[in-house]
């Protein structure tokens, strides 16, 4: 499924979050990745995202059975690029 995911935590773990998160997906701007996650790899994100999150932290995450049923644009300078080509 296609994810796109945003946190917004205390900044003493943004470096943490950070680097959850980019281990799973794309980042693609300020506490905001997106990407193709399985069941399996989805709930494992949660659950170690929760051991970092504290009172007042939030995950959010939207889901979609596929990136072809969203349309993105940009309006601006797009952060990190993603490029489907390898």
């Amino acid at each position: 499924m296609y994810i796109i995911l945003m946190y917004d935590v205390n900044e003493k773990r943004v470096g943490k979050m950070l680097k959850l998160c980019r281990r799973y997906l794309h980042w693609i701007q300020n506490s905001v990745f997106e990407g193709e996650l399985t069941e399996v790899k989805l709930k494992r994100l949660k659950s170690e995202a929760k051991s970092i999150m504290e009172d007042n932290d939030s995950l959010i995450i939207f889901k979609s059975k596929d990136e072809r049923w969203l349309t993105k644009e940009i309006v601006g300078d797009e952060r990190n690029k993603i490029d489907n080509f390898l």
